[in-house]
């Protein structure tokens, strides 16, 4: 059955499209005809699918979804919004899915995934539904890499509106800061270019404001040399904790811009998918990606090497296809509850605290601690630079647990309650865009300044609250 044929049996029979009597009464009919691609209502039957995000937890509950086939169909969907007085919003899969989108036109914009590779340039343009691992199939064997983060799954465009926090952004910054220009819808619905010259303010404010101010259709990037990259996993059983960290922390501090290091407590459950060296065991890892090759690689990574007898060794070269594989983090959609927050040191009383509140997998129901190591790029403050904010704290953390239970689903705020005991001291206050959970505050991604100057640019250009990210710069919607 079409989309357009169950929402005029949906009329018909006069049943609901959701919650809102006032998105029911939408002509739904009407914005379907004016569509290339599909659009689904809650009579579909696709629509539980549909609706779902990667996130698969977050029960989201959008009064429609389009699933867009081209630029033109965002240019219709937008238009059509601003009309009835809905709001719309673009959302490829759901990685950082939020209630804020109820009640929303949602767009999927995953058949926006044309890639442009302009190698003497140095330069992608890739659409909005291009994922990461995607485009670094495509630039493997080139030589040249994106501002990747850690996971091939996400798309370049959603990543990279949030900020983006990659693997080379201790040597080149923020994922926001590479981008070149935009291929936006705004809220009147007019399809245009954004760069630099066109449209300053709003180039600034997509570079890490998030997608609060227009829907996103393309992005055009730079690209940079990574022709001799190194990196991996090491794997010691968890009882190191203590010794591992505070060579991790040692070496973080030290490191060269070429060395990005992550530590993390890792709790494997007992399933049999899992291979039998890691099934139903606890660890502590250390991820690493060198830009300077093994030989360098190496030499930094001794201390590491040296702090405890190594259980799985994976490093290796790694090309350009392999970047999002190097932590190893899930594809597939799941349920998952996030915390996260920056950290202006790391010593001794904290990394012990931080592997007694973590490190038995029988009284701690997280997944995964994990510890980024910050500095180089990150605290950099580029002229040309986007509403992404420099960040100078040393260390980053991000904590994740599996609600696959109603009682894993109760236990892990409490874990993320005992993280925050156990470093509060040595928080920040502020968090990246980019790894904030559910019930933390998105504002504490910016200082005053950028978010006054994000908020003033959404009032001023999108004044009836037509787009709506999922991270809203004015506060979640009532």
């Amino acid at each position: 059955m079409s989309s357009i044929t169950t929402i005029r049996q949906t009329s018909e029979e006069q049943q609901p499209l959701d919650e809102s009597s006032a998105a029911s009464a939408l002509p739904w009919v009407e914005l379907a005809d004016r569509l290339k691609g599909a659009l689904l209502t809650p009579a579909h039957p696709e629509w539980e699918a549909a609706r779902m995000p990667w996130t698969v937890n977050v029960d989201q509950r959008p009064a429609a979804i389009a699933l867009c086939a081209d630029v033109e169909d965002v240019v219709t969907a937008v238009r059509w919004a601003g009309e009835h007085g809905i709001s719309v919003t673009a959302q490829p899969s759901g990685h950082s899915a939020r209630r804020t989108l109820d009640g929303t036109l949602l767009l999927r914009t995953r058949g926006l995934d044309g890639i442009h590779v302009d190698l003497e340039r140095r330069v992608a343009r890739v659409g909005a539904g291009t994922k990461f691992g995607e485009l670094l199939a495509a630039l493997d064997g080139t030589g040249l890499a994106p501002l990747v983060g850690s996971n091939p799954d996400p798309s370049v465009v959603g990543f990279t509106l949030g900020g983006g926090i990659s693997w080379l952004s201790r040597k080149h910054g923020f994922t926001a800061n590479s981008v070149l220009s935009l291929d936006v819808v705004d809220a009147d619905g007019s399809a245009r270019r954004v760069d630099a010259e066109s449209d300053p303010d709003l180039f600034w404010a997509l570079r890490g404001g998030g997608g609060d101010f227009a829907i996103v259709t393309g992005m055009e990037l730079r690209l940079y040399a990574a022709d001799d990259l190194y990196g991996g996993r090491l794997l010691w059983p968890v009882h190191h904790a203590g010794a591992v960290l505070r060579a991790f922390r040692d070496l973080a501090l030290m490191a060269p811009r070429d060395l990005s290091v992550w530590a993390h407590i890792m709790h494997f459950p007992p399933l049999p998918e899992l291979p039998e060296p890691i099934r139903g065991r606890s660890f502590v890892t250390v991820a690493a990606l060198c830009l300077g090759g093994e030989h360098l690689g190496e030499a930094l990574l001794w201390r590491l090497r040296e702090s405890a007898p190594v259980e799985l060794d994976l490093m290796g070269p790694v090309s350009i296809a392999g970047i999002g594989d190097v932590a190893d983090e899930p594809t597939e959609p799941m349920p998952i509850l996030e915390h996260a927050m920056l950290l202006e040191a790391l010593d001794d009383e904290a990394i012990d605290a931080l592997v007694a509140a973590t490190s038995d997998s029988a009284t701690c129901p997280l997944m995964i601690v994990q510890v980024r190591g910050l500095g180089g790029a990150f605290a950099d403050r580029p002229a040309d630079g986007g509403a992404v904010c420099a960040v100078d704290a040393p260390f980053g953390l991000w904590a994740a647990g599996v609600p696959a239970t109603p009682e894993l689903a109760s236990a892990i705020p409490g874990a993320f309650d005992d993280l925050d005991a156990a470093l509060g001291r040595l928080a920040t206050g502020r968090r990246m865009p980019n790894l904030s959970g559910e019930g933390q505050p998105d504002s504490a991604g910016y200082d005053p300044d950028t978010l006054a100057r994000l908020q003033e640019i959404k009032r001023a250009r999108d004044p009836r609250g037509v787009i709506r990210s999922n991270k809203p710069v004015l506060g979640p919607t009532p």
